[in-house]
């Protein structure tokens, strides 16, 4: 804002239809906005600080989501005595001279009666660490936004990040309470998600899919897409704390598209995925039923084969299926065959086919995902939306795994951060018995406790992420199982502890909606959503022994 004021001028706002306040030295006008003030006594609470600084008392109720929320519509102005940003200083140009020199990179030279080592053709120097961004609180984010070295980030992601950032913190951020409350999330900021290229770079490709949408992220150049440009935007975007909006945006796509595109007729993904792809239709994987969660080998959901053998009829039941209720595509595992896991195949049902009802589930946590009950009755599916070959369609499911249980690690991961950072700012704010929260030891030991798991678990993230890029589907499903459901299971695990501790250090602020304490309750809630669906903690651990004695075995292990 470019008006500034005194004290003296801002106290002079006193009066009900004439109210300023300060906060943080700035000016809010909230002559208008008092009616709208939550609370029984929410007006006479701006009274009692009308024309005056309302910093403590604001901070006292609310989190810097609200301030972001109302700060465009309510600010005037700042104190006179508030210190303006400098500009950056522009860098200083160089010497004429040494415009036109070429850098030289330095070489040992031999020496007579001295024994060097010399360097190759090409002397590498060493790579620059990328500069400091965000709040800069240990491990409230990656190393590598803290100036530290990285062999997996570079420019590209840097600005991708920066992106995906600005708009979380203007169009997302402010608002997650108020979605979650709803328990939806507009059509627009998924539509959004699509004009933004991020749906496209969201389905654990290998090449971003030019062919399928018009639509790419301004910053980063297709063919230089990779899996850390998707493991980016997934992070960015579980910044507001919310699962509930991350599963809204990407939990229906992130799972059910994949199976698709990879697998899928040509003819059939070239009509389908375009408008799944640009926002304008959904897509959702329909695997679990209600007596068939992790044991997907017993799934019952039937698909018969017509006389004539043009049509699938699927008659059958899916429980807990994440966007089914907003979706116009379910990637849906049907019995073609005999039991067991020999017997399954995959099939792209539409709703337009008819006989899909489709009725919204209330859950613990994870609000605005819009998880669904499905009933499949009598359902006409043409034979071309067979995704794979016919009763082989437990392939499918468990290449797909992997992607949907490193989306699920990498949210899990970033909400730690949150519960962690929201800790950590509030720990310095709060004060207890004569001194600040972070004073106290016994708060360090749980912060450190939650920070050194987070930054154990992303390092393992990291490594396999580019394990899955380097390999293909195949042998990553071959291989990374077994990592992979291990550091589920270690992400889970992490969040959980972190959820606890955070609300241990919140108090009784964490047990209300909204407030301070808004993110942390959220996440608790939120816990159960991720360390149940794409397998189970326990089946997880199991299958991540179990899976890695059978790929050692198969390359020579010697017990």
């Amino acid at each position: 804002m470019s008006k500034t004021f005194s004290q003296s001028e801002v106290a002079a706002h006193k009066k009900p239809d004439d109210l300023w306040v300060v906060v943080d030295e700035d000016v809010y006008d909230l002559t208008k906005f008092q009616t709208e003030h939550p609370g029984k006594c929410g007006q006479k609470i701006l009274h009692r600080v009308a024309g005056k600084d309302a910093s403590k008392q604001f901070w006292k109720y609310h989190n810097e989501s609200i301030l972001k929320k109302y700060k465009g519509q309510l600010q005037v102005g700042s104190l006179d005595s508030k210190k303006q940003a400098a500009p950056p200083t522009p860098p200083a140009t160089p010497p004429p001279a040494a415009q036109t020199e070429k850098k030289e990179i330095a070489a040992p030279q031999a020496e007579s009666g001295t024994v060097v080592p010399m360097p190759g053709k090409d002397v590498k120097e060493v790579a620059e660490s990328m500069d400091p961004y965000g709040d800069l609180v240990p491990y409230a984010d990656p190393s590598w936004y803290q100036s530290y070295h990285t062999p997996y980030f570079n420019e590209s992601h840097a600005a991708l990040r920066e992106e995906v950032r600005s708009w979380v913190d203007s169009e997302i951020e402010p608002y997650v309470t108020e979605w979650d409350e709803a328990k939806k999330v507009p059509d627009s900021i998924y539509k959004q998600m699509g004009e933004k290229g991020y749906l496209a770079g969201l389905l654990g490709l290998h090449n971003y899919p030019t062919h399928l949408t018009k639509y790419a992220p301004k910053c980063v150049s297709t063919d230089k897409w990779d899996a850390f440009h998707e493991l980016l935007i997934t992070d960015e975007l579980s910044r507001p704390g919310s699962g509930g909006f991350v599963w809204n945006i990407l939990g229906g796509l992130g799972i059910g598209g994949p199976p698709l595109v990879k697998f899928g007729k040509k003819a059939v993904v070239d009509r389908v995925m375009p408008s799944v792809l640009n926002g304008d239709k959904r897509i959702c994987l329909a695997i679990t039923e209600p007596d068939a969660g992790s044991d997907v080998a017993n799934l019952t959901c039937e698909a018969k084969l017509t006389e004539d053998g043009k049509h699938y009829i699927v008659n059958g039941e899916k429980k807990w299926i994440t966007n089914g209720v907003w979706c116009d595509y379910f990637t849906t595992a049907v019995r073609t065959g005999g039991e067991g896991a020999g017997g399954v195949s995959m099939l792209l049902i539409e709703r337009e086919h008819g006989g899909v009802s489709t009725r919204r589930m209330d859950c613990q946590g994870v609000w605005s995902s819009g998880t669904t009950y499905v009933t499949f009755e009598d359902v006409k599916v043409p034979v071309e939306n067979l995704i794979g070959k016919e009763n082989q369609g437990f392939r499918v499911i468990m290449t797909n795994f992997n992607h949907e249980r490193v989306g699920i690690v990498i949210q899990c991961l970033r909400f730690s951060r949150v519960c962690y950072e929201q800790s950590i700012k509030y720990a310095h704010k709060r004060r207890t018995f004569g001194k600040r929260l972070i004073d106290h030891p016994v708060i360090r030991l749980k912060l450190a406790h939650m920070a050194r798991q987070i930054e154990a678990s992303y390092a393992w993230l990291e490594n396999l992420v580019y394990q899955m890029q380097m390999m293909n589907d195949t042998e990553a499903m071959l291989k990374l199982g077994g990592a992979i459901a291990g550091l589920k299971a270690q992400a889970t695990t992490t969040f959980e502890f972190c959820a606890r501790e955070a609300s241990q250090i919140f108090g009784g602020l964490s047990y209300s909606r909204g407030g301070q304490g808004a993110k942390v309750e959220r996440l608790y809630r939120d816990v159960r959503a991720y360390a149940i669906p794409g397998g189970s903690e326990e089946i997880m651990l199991d299958l991540s022994i179990r899976q890695a004695l059978r790929v050692h075995k198969a390359l020579g292990m010697k017990l």
